[in-house]
C-alpha cells in the first residue's frame, strides 16, 4: 500500500513546529507501511554556492571526519558535518558533478540521499516510529516537508529502496503506486546522464522530473508530461526548495486527501493522518482531482 504525507507550513513563525507536526502525521501512517520510512525536510538555506549534502552510511561507528577531511584537501574549501545516526549532513562550496564524482571514487560505500541547499533527506528501515525518534525528527524545523512509509512491492526492503528519492538538487519525490514501464525509461534517462542507486520504480520517476526540468520544464509543466510518459498507478507528492506538489494518475487509483488552513497546506493517503494538526476541523478538505497539478511555494508564505 505506502502512506505518503507532505506538509507545507504558510506562515515563517511556525518553522520550529515543523518536526512535531510532520512526525505525527507520519507516524500515523504506519499501518499502510510497516517495512521502512523516510523524510525530506527543507530547512535552513545554505549561501549561494555552497551545497548542503545529506549522505548514509550503514555503520553507526562510521568517521564522517575522513569525509570531512578529504573534501577540504580536494576542494580546497572549508566543509562542516553534522551526524544524525546513519546520516550526516555537509556544507560546503563545490560544484554537484564534480562532488558525486569524488564521492563515488572516494568513498564507494557511502550513499548520497539528497543534495541541494536546504533538501535533507534521511530514511531507514524499520517501523515508521522508530525512525523518527532515530533521527530526532520532532525538533528539526523548516518550511515544509514530505515523507512516506513503505510497503515494498517493486524492490527489496532496503535502505536505498526507500522513499523519497531525490535525482536533482532541492528535488524529491514520494510515490504510492507502481508504475509499469519503469525499465525502459531507466536505460533512456540513464543516456541522458540521470544517476540511479537503486532498481526502485519511483527512484525513476523522481528522474523523469529531473530530466525534464534540465530541459527547462516547469515543474507543472514536467507533471504534466509526466502524466503521458508514466504508465501505471500513482499518486506523487514532490518537493522542491520552495514547496510542494502533489499529483494523481488520470484513473486517481490511489488515495489522497488535502487539507488547507490560513496556516498550512497537508496532504496524506488517508484523512486519519491530518486529524492531529491544529484547526483541522475547520479546514478546507478535498480529494485531489485526477490528473490535476496541485501545489504550493514560498511566494504563499508569511
Amino acid at each position: 500500500m505506502c502512506g505518503i504525507v507532505g506538509l507545507f507550513l504558510k506562515k515563517k513563525s511556525q518553522a520550529p513546529r515543523l518536526g512535531a507536526l510532520f512526525s505525527d502525521m507520519l507516524s500515523c501512517m504506519a499501518g499502510r507501511g510497516p517495512d521502512s520510512a523516510g523524510f525530506a525536510i527543507y530547512g535552513a538555506t545554505v549561501p549561494a554556492g555552497s551545497l548542503k549534502l545529506t549522505l548514509q552510511h550503514p555503520d553507526l561507528a562510521f568517521s564522517w571526519e575522513q569525509i570531512t577531511a578529504d573534501l577540504e584537501r580536494h576542494f580546497r574549501t572549508t566543509v562542516t558535518h553534522a551526524v544524525n545516526s546513519t546520516h550526516a549532513v555537509f556544507v560546503l562550496r563545490a560544484g554537484e558533478a564534480a562532488l558525486r564524482r569524488r564521492l563515488r571514487e572516494a568513498f564507494p560505500g557511502v550513499k548520497i540521499m539528497s543534495l541541494g541547499r536546504r533538501i535533507e533527506i534521511m530514511k531507514e528501515v524499520g517501523p515508521p516510529a522508530s525512525v523518527l525518534d532515530r533521527f530526532q525528527v520532532r525538533r528539526m524545523r523548516g518550511s515544509h516537508a514530505i515523507g512516506h512509509t513503505r510497503m515494498a512491492t517493486e524492490s527489496a526492503v532496503t535502505t536505498a529502496g526507500s522513499h523519497p528519492f531525490s535525482t536533482g538538487q532541492d528535488l524529491c519525490l514520494v510515490h504510492n503506486g507502481s508504475l509499469s514501464n519503469h525499465n525502459r525509461l531507466r536505460e533512456q534517462l540513464r543516456r541522458e546522464g540521470i544517476e540511479f542507486q537503486t532498481d526502485n520504480d519511483s527512484e525513476v520517476a523522481a528522474g523523469y522530473l529531473s530530466s525534464r526540468l534540465r530541459r527547462g520544464d516547469t515543474l507543472a509543466q514536467a507533471l504534466k508530461q509526466a502524466l503521458k510518459d508514466l504508465d501505471g498507478f500513482y499518486t506523487f507528492t514532490i518537493g522542491t526548495r520552495h514547496g510542494f506538489a502533489v499529483l494523481r494518475d488520470p484513473v486517481a487509483c490511489k488515495p489522497a486527501v488535502m487539507a488547507e488552513t490560513p496556516d498550512y497546506v497537508a496532504m496524506a493517503s488517508e484523512y486519519r493522518s491530518l486529524t492531529s494538526l491544529p484547526g483541522i476541523e475547520k479546514a478546507k478538505l478535498w480529494e485531489p482531482e485526477p490528473a490535476t497539478v496541485y501545489s504550493w511555494n514560498a511566494q504563499t508564505r508569511e
